[in-house]
């Protein structure tokens, strides 16, 4: 089942990560090198200098060679050998693959080799070539260069006020920096250190300021050819308008420093285990509120008087820690000058709710738009400048820095999401820059040289050292430079553990004192997924869910999030439901969710996943399931997999609901009943909240589901423009609806048309009649009053101890679900937590729930609820002689024990 899960997701994720394809032409190949003969593939991996893997059939009398050099007439001569223990470990995907032994007197010219075409070669008796293939150089470079050149300090580094700038390009035969640009560029030699690889120049004082690139000049595979290849910085911590240019900044200059930028006072560091994380994207934040200053931008989050900002100081008052921004680096598929953003140039407002006008709109400047959630990194290392003022210049870094210190200002820390695992492009394409520098090395290539791209676009391949390197020495400069509370790991299981690890180590290194941070303070977390040329740590041991564990570095869990909601995100039919939409008791009439017996079976084995999310997805806890047995969360089953994975409740991140596929309203929206009251589906926004809230360990919730967010039944908003995925913070005004909107849309979203076409038209025939009803659409009562109970159970997460458990022996000892058995009853889950009790009723009826060993207690509803804002859950009602907890329908209610 697994294998069948795992090919789903990655057809998932292609769909979400894909970008827009390239408009622009390759980057011209000057015709400055004779071409070399081209093998079609390069199937022979060069291992390390005496050492190259190759599936070629043996022959008696065969002569295997490494042919190199501009017409490939040097040999490197070649004998049949074998992979050490030592070199199968490190490499084991290739560990069943012939292996030969470069001679020992040819080592000494592998360096040589290097910086030109390398072709393996086997070759008869008589010299008849029998078998060609070019040659995967990654691991040699690591085994010559890399024990020097991970030391090296790369790109721009300030000393006495004179910038040294550094690149490693080791298989370059010359490098030369290109400074300033236009009629005042001048070219500057480099020069090379040949032990690490690593080509520098030192300048003057004056350099300060001055736009820059490299000209490298490589031998290129993915095209045949010598090429000078004009490439920015990879280690660029500023660019110019579009990237076109790295500008030779340093991030220490106190002209980048807002005002009080030196003295920031942090809000109180907060343990992951207790992280309560709110999920927004930059310009879906303020682009359609009309009481942003700046909407769209860095600065909106300076606008304190906004109702964003209003917003997020109310949630951080009630307990939220976090805010986590997609990604905010320098972004390769948006312009980056407002006059070159496209803007549809329809006005979306008048068309039906269920149109698909609005949506046939928006694709037609998708590609040239103002909006992306960014999961195309260009420059790791430099904030996006669409979100700035002004893309020129710096304005970028003073306008990201001021943005970190209004939310941490707001009590709010900050959290990055970060995107190693892939680039915008490879090869020779213009948006390039890494497989432009030193071509086939910071790609991840498949056993035929092409480069892989299960994460839908061009894998990078952090395995290797100075890919390694990168993403640790990009990690730091966020946390040091921009003060950077917590990264998350986009598809973190494309990561070697050990990389991930590495990490942690250099921020654990970094002090107030010595670097103005405590990097001790820093959380982890991401996306451990497992698919891909890698699955099953098939090339290295990777970060993911189960590898984790006990690492302190979190892993979604997607264990909860499906059992909640019902089904996968990728269900054909949207109506699959689960415990919070209404699975057995409030049936849909969706023939996917089978008959009311096996409705009934799989809405209590998903109350056993709710539980074991509850607990911290915990692999370890000890808990009777539904079906009496007494099991480990380990022991309960995911689709093939075990539910729980988590050695420590830090381990796993909770969440019922993210910027990947439908928010959480638009679920419910397929799953409940159409006939389900705008009252109810609100209360159910709330039960599957409460899942995620009030498990043991993070939680994460994307930013404006407390909202009943919206967008419209969008499942892949990725590139669906403003008008789709703009949040909107105050119900009773529809803001400008972003680009292209007239402004007179209010509500959280819903009924803004048919969703994009590219990846939901299939969801059409479900959606069109959901869209057209009106009883769909909340009221501003509704929205309101989800909020404000939502609130409420964030107060209680965060002021009870219970919640924030430590071990897997403090969770065991103080959680139970006493009810657990042959007798629960189906939509309700009651659960005991130290001198809590917390019910989950996610029936359309009241229910009681009689716990006889608490008879006599004197238990009484929380006094936050009970002095909240949901009247509803006031009702809820407990009878201390028999123990009996009575709660409303569609609601969560915590009992504590008077003290």
């Amino acid at each position: 089942m697994r294998a069948a899960v795992t090919t789903v997701v990655a057809a998932a994720l292609c769909a979400v990560l894909a970008p827009a394809p390239a408009t622009a032409a390759p980057v011209p190949l000057p015709a400055s090198v004779p071409e070399s003969p081209r093998a079609a593939t390069s199937e022979a991996q060069w291992i390390d200098a005496g050492t190259v893997v190759w599936k070629v059939a043996a022959t008696p009398g065969s002569r295997p060679e490494l042919g190199y050099g501009d017409g490939g007439h040097e040999r490197l001569r070649l004998a049949p050998g074998r992979l050490t223990a030592a070199q199968a470990a490190r490499f084991p995907h290739l560990k069943e693959y012939p292996a030969f032994t470069v001679d020992v007197r040819d080592r000494a010219r592998a360096r040589t080799a290097l910086r030109g075409p390398v072709t393996a070669v086997q070759r008869a008796a008589d010299g008849t070539v029998l078998a060609t293939t070019g040659v995967q150089i990654s691991g040699v470079l690591d085994d010559l260069y890399s024990a020097r050149a991970t030391k090296a300090s790369l790109g721009p580094v300030f000393a006495g006020g004179r910038p040294t700038l550094s690149v490693w390009a080791p298989t370059a035969r010359t490098v030369s920096l290109e400074l300033g640009d236009g009629a005042e560029a001048r070219t500057v030699p480099m020069r090379r250190d040949d032990a690490s690889g690593v080509w520098s120049v030192r300048g003057p004082a004056s350099w300060a300021g001055e736009p820059y690139r490299y000209a490298v000049t490589v031998w290129a595979p993915s095209v045949g050819r010598t090429v000078t290849n004009q490439v920015t910085d990879p280690y660029s911590t500023a660019l110019t308008t579009d990237s076109a240019r790295s500008l030779l900044v340093d991030l220490a200059d106190p002209r980048l420093a807002p005002a009080g930028w030196s003295t920031l006072r942090k809000p109180a560091a907060v343990p992951l285990r207790d992280a309560q994380i709110q999920e927004l994207h930059i310009r879906d934040f303020s682009v359609a509120d009309r009481t942003s200053r700046h909407p769209g931008g860095y600065l909106a989050f300076t606008d304190t008087g906004s109702a964003g900002m209003r917003h997020l100081r109310t949630l951080a008052a009630s307990g939220t820690s976090y805010v986590h921004l997609l990604p905010a680096f320098d972004i390769g598929t948006i312009p980056e000058r407002k006059s070159e953003q496209a803007v549809p140039a329809c006005d979306l407002g008048v068309h039906a709710p269920d149109s698909q006008e609005q949506q046939a709109c928006v694709a037609r400047t998708a590609a040239r738009d103002a909006y992306n959630w960014g999961y195309d990194p260009l420059h790791y290392t430099v904030p996006e400048g669409s979100y700035a003022s002004g893309a020129e210049g710096t304005a970028r870094t003073v306008e990201f820095r001021r943005m970190v210190q209004s939310l941490n200002a707001t009590g709010l820390r900050t959290v990055m999401d970060v995107v190693y695992n892939h680039t915008v492009a490879s090869g020779q394409d213009e948006k390039s820059v890494l497989d432009r520098i030193v071509p086939g090395y910071y790609q991840r290539l498949l056993a035929d040289g092409t480069v892989a791209t299960s994460t839908c676009c061009a894998n990078t391949a952090p395995e290797n050292a100075m890919m390694g390197k990168l993403v640790v020495d990009s990690v730091v400069t966020w946390a040091k430079q921009y003060k950077v509370d917590g990264f998350r790991f986009d598809l973190m299981g494309h990561h070697p553990k050990a990389n991930i690890l590495a990490v942690r180590k250099a921020l654990d290194a970094l002090t107030p004192a010595k670097d103005g941070v405590d990097g001790r303070a820093i959380v982890l977390y991401g996306e451990g997924w497992n698919f891909g040329e890698i699955a099953d740590d098939a090339r290295f041991v990777q970060a993911t869910q189960h590898n984790m564990a006990g690492t302190g570095i979190a892993t979604f869990s997607d264990r909860a999030r499906d059992a909640v909601r019902g089904g996968s995100p990728f269900d054909a039919d949207p109506g699959v439901q689960g415990f919070a939409s209404g699975l057995y008791t409030d049936p849909n009439s969706s023939p996917a969710n089978g008959s009311r017996e096996e409705q009934r079976a799989r809405l209590l084995h998903y109350q056993d996943l709710v539980k074991v999310g509850l607990s911290g997805s915990l692999a370890g806890y000890r808990f009777t399931d539904t079906s009496g047995r007494t099991v480990r969360g380990a022991e309960v089953d995911y689709n093939g997999a075990p539910a729980g994975y988590a050695a420590t409740p830090e381990d796993a991140v909770a969440y019922a609901d993210a910027h990947d596929n439908e928010t959480l309203y638009d679920a419910l929206a397929f799953k409940l009943p159409p006939s389900t009251s705008a009252a109810d589906r609100s209360r159910m926004q709330v039960v599957a909240l409460a899942t995620a809230a009030l498990s043991q360990g993070p939680a994460l919730s994307q930013a404006g589901t407390d909202l009943l967010r919206s967008k419209s039944l969008d499942r892949n908003s990725y590139d669906s423009g403003d008008w789709f995925n703009a949040i909107h913070w105050d119900c009773r005004d529809g803001g400008s609806g972003g680009s292209g909107g007239s402004g007179n849309v209010s509500g959280n979203g819903f009924g803004r048309g048919l969703p994009p076409a590219a990846d939901n038209a299939d969801k059409w025939p479900y959606a069109r009649p959901l869209l057209a009803n009106p009883a769909l659409k909340p009221g501003c009562s509704e929205i309101d009053g989800t909020s404000a109970a939502y609130r409420d159970l964030l107060r209680i997460r965060t002021t009870e101890p219970e919640f924030g458990l430590a071990s897997t022996a403090a969770v065991q000892s103080a959680l139970s679900f006493p009810l657990s058995g042959r007798d629960e009853t189906p939509g309700v889950i009651t659960m005991r937590l130290g001198d809590l009790v917390v019910v989950f009723n996610a029936t359309p009826s009241a229910r009681s729930q009689r716990v006889t060993e608490l008879a006599g207690r004197p238990y009484a509803l929380h006094r936050v609820q009970a002095r909240g804002a949901d009247r509803t859950v006031r009702s809820a009602a407990y009878e201390r002689a028999s123990g009996t907890f009575t709660v409303p329908a569609r609601t969560v209610a915590v009992f504590d024990a008077g003290r």
